[in-house]
């Protein structure tokens, strides 16, 4: 892949205003995937010592946008949204849908959870991998921005571990709140069960 520069950067009111945060575009990714930094500076007093807070988000139109029940992206990105603008850091919006398979396959695979499968069977029988997220793209992004020291705001170790394998020095993995429902308690049991993510449950 190709080295990253940055292409632009504009400050965007989200929150309907309540918060200013820093979108940035890049240049040089061949994936045509539209990958998007957003830099938060952060409304507390920075130690001599700090270290930027960094949440690699994935892509999720079912939970960011139309807040589904089915999964916890949603819930995710507004805490990640809370915390890093308090902290100071970044969010990485990676256009990496349904773990890298897309919306329409992650449709398909939502059938097969209808079914009685869970969310790796149901990409293994559509032929799709467990997760074909790269998080390589993520690196590079963070390279970018000259933020090669993070603390990463995550239950899951394969991103730090790929970030790591990028050339990436993650000081430090912050776990994200386990924002269960009715809905998702399956889903998020199965991704700490088969994929280690550190997740913890409160008794039903």
């Amino acid at each position: 892949m190709s080295d990253l520069t940055i292409k632009r950067r504009v400050m965007i009111p989200v929150r309907a205003g309540d918060v200013m945060a820093e979108f940035i575009s890049f240049n040089g990714d061949d994936s045509g995937k539209e990958h998007i930094g957003i830099y938060f500076e952060g409304t507390k007093e920075k130690a001599d010592d700090y270290v930027p807070l960094v949440r690699l988000h994935s892509e999720c139109l079912t939970g960011d946008v139309f807040g589904s029940g089915r999964c916890d992206c949603g819930e995710q990105l507004d805490e990640a949204i809370d915390r890093i603008n308090e902290e100071g850091g970044y969010i990485l919006y990676l256009r990496q849908e349904g773990r890298g398979i897309g919306l329409y396959a992650k449709l398909e695979a939502y059938a097969l959870q209808d079914q009685g499968y869970d969310t790796y069977q149901a990409n293994e029988m559509l032929h799709l991998p467990d997760d074909g997220r790269d998080f390589g793209i993520a690196a590079d992004m963070l390279k970018a921005l000259g933020a090669t020291n993070v603390r990463l705001l995550t239950n899951n170790p394969d991103k730090a571990e790929q970030l790591t394998l990028n050339g990436i020095d993650v000081a430090e993995l912050v776990p994200t709140k386990v924002h269960v429902n009715q809905h998702n308690r399956l889903y998020l049991e199965t991704k700490a069960k088969r994929k280690f993510h550190t997740l913890k449950f409160d008794p039903i």
